[in-house]
């Protein structure tokens, strides 16, 4: 097997990108402190043609140095807004239409790979600070907590991996 060039991938350009039609998704960024995970949603983001990436509280917005870093340009293609609190998040989302999905371990969550999004929905998925994880305040606005099985020792993924499985659930179902 021969390896493609970035020639064979056919990408589109910002402007192509901007032009075609987008998963219905929002992610959430819920105070979410390192600017490298920051980043590396952007770029998740982008791969999977997600409306938009909401920062909120601490976490830091384009341009950034350190955002463009893992992102690679993703933080110019795809969507984004800023709210200094996330409850404000919400409830704009909400007012727009959008089923708020908290990544979260709670009691009563449910398991990512057994939620089913509705084909006419359309989803915001929270995810929060490295170590506090989603603020319960959101969590209590929540109409779901989903949450990631495992089965390992930790109790954890990083949250630019979890919000890049949860994107990926959401991809395979919708597009």
């Amino acid at each position: 097997m021969q390896k493609k060039t970035i020639w064979e991938m056919g990408r589109d350009t910002v402007e192509e990108f901007r032009a075609k039609k987008k998963l219905p998704v929002a992610v959430v960024l819920d105070n979410v402190r390192s600017l490298n995970n920051i980043g590396s949603i952007f770029r998740t983001s982008d791969a999977f043609r997600v409306a938009e990436v909401i920062l909120c509280g601490i976490a830091a917005t384009p341009p950034s140095p350190e955002i463009h870093k893992t992102a690679l340009g993703a933080e110019d293609s795809v969507a984004w807004r800023y709210f200094t609190q996330t409850t404000e998040a919400i409830e704009a989302l909400r007012s727009e239409g959008y089923t708020i999905c908290a990544l979260e371990q709670v009691n009563g969550s449910v398991p990512l790979d057994r939620f089913e999004p509705s084909e006419n929905g359309k989803y915001a998925i929270v995810a929060g600070h490295e170590v506090d994880g989603v603020d319960q305040r959101v969590v209590d606005m929540a109409d779901y907590c989903l949450e990631i099985p495992q089965e390992g020792t930790k109790h954890s993924l990083n949250v630019a991996v979890s919000t890049a499985l949860a994107i990926w659930h959401f991809f395979l179902r919708l597009r």
